[in-house]
Formats: C-alpha cells, structure tokens, sequence
C-alpha cells in the first residue's frame, strides 16, 4: 500500500509493515470499478501492477481525468477525507493487481505518524506535488489546444499512449476519437504544428 513511501521515508518502515495486515489484495480484471461515482470511499488504492484511470460521467459520456500507474496511490480524496460522494469513477483499464487499505485503518496510521516529525514533510511534498500536477492539467485544459497536449503526452508521458486505449485518451484530451486520429495522422505525415 504505502510501498511507495519507503524509498523515500525509510524511517518510517515500521509504520508501513505494521499495516501490512490490513491490506487486501486484489487481481481486477480491466474494467473493473473499485468507487463508482456518488459512492463514498472506503479505501485508499495502491496498484501494484496495472493501469487505472479517473472519470466523470457527463450527459452519457466519460470524461477521463486522470491515469494512475504502477506504484502509485489514489482515492477519491474529497470522498474519502470529507465522507462525501465521490465525483469520479475509479475503473482499471487493464488487468491490475491492487491493493485496498480500508479508510479506519489510513485514518489510524495517519494518527500514529502524525508524531514523527518527518512525516509532517511527508504530507506536504506528497500535497505539493499533487496540486503541482492537477494545476498544470487545469493550466493546460485552458491555454493548450488538444493537439498540444497531445505532444505533451507523447513527449513526457510516453506510457500513457502506449498503454491506454485510444477512446480513453481521447476522452482526456476532450476530443472524438475520429479528432484523435487526425491528430496522429499530421504526427505521422510529420506536421508537427498545427
């Protein structure tokens, strides 16, 4: 679950194995929902192996927020911190092993970690890095035209085009599929300015 903290937060190791216990993992198939939006969180998501994304439904559409990989973590943090319904859907794109910590047990080793002093430090460069991430998507939604982000994608976040399926990013990018495809064919004939 928190694996992903113990390269960078070694000290805190002992917290980490003692919640060991309490995790349960799961081999989800693509497709699967692990929080349906309007549902509450129950669980903090870790993914060991496998691809999952965010979305919204809008007037019949998904409207994909955000892609999560190997070794990240995840939830619906207003849903899960504030006991509200979720805004997003959390779905797997593709066979994913993960793993659940249920929220009494993030909220218990929250409590127990609040008294070391790193992790204080934790917490703010992990929320650092967060709003960083999603202030650039809302910077780029706004000032860049989807062929733009597009590139963005292709230049520095290569495994997202390689892994998820093609409708998803267009769904991203908020565009059509047919939209995506004409942006890939000027790629292709090498019109890299659009």
């Amino acid at each position: 679950m928190f694996f992903h903290f113990k390269d960078r937060f070694p000290q805190l190791n002992a917290y980490w194995d003692r919640y060991l216990q309490f995790q349960k993992r799961v081999e989800a198939p693509a497709k699967t929902v692990l929080l349906q939006e309007g549902k509450i969180s129950q669980h903090y998501i870790f993914i060991e192996k496998g691809c999952v994304r965010t979305f919204f439904n809008k007037n019949g559409d998904d409207k994909t927020v955000q892609f999560f990989f190997e070794n990240e973590g995840l939830s619906s943090f207003d849903s899960f911190i504030n006991n509200v319904p979720s805004l997003f859907t959390i779905e797997t794109i593709e066979p994913s092993v993960i793993y659940l910590l249920p929220k009494q047990q993030v909220l218990r080793l929250i409590d127990e970690l609040s008294h070391e002093p790193d992790f204080a430090q934790m917490i703010l460069q992990m929320t650092a890095r967060r709003q960083m991430h999603y202030i650039n998507e809302f910077v780029s939604i706004i000032r860049d035209s989807p062929e733009q982000r597009y590139l963005h994608l292709l230049n520095e976040r290569p495994h997202i085009i390689q892994r998820v399926p093609q409708h998803y990013i267009a769904s991203y990018l908020g565009v059509s599929k047919v939209h995506l495809s004409r942006i890939k064919s000027k790629l292709a004939k090498g019109k890299l300015h659009f």
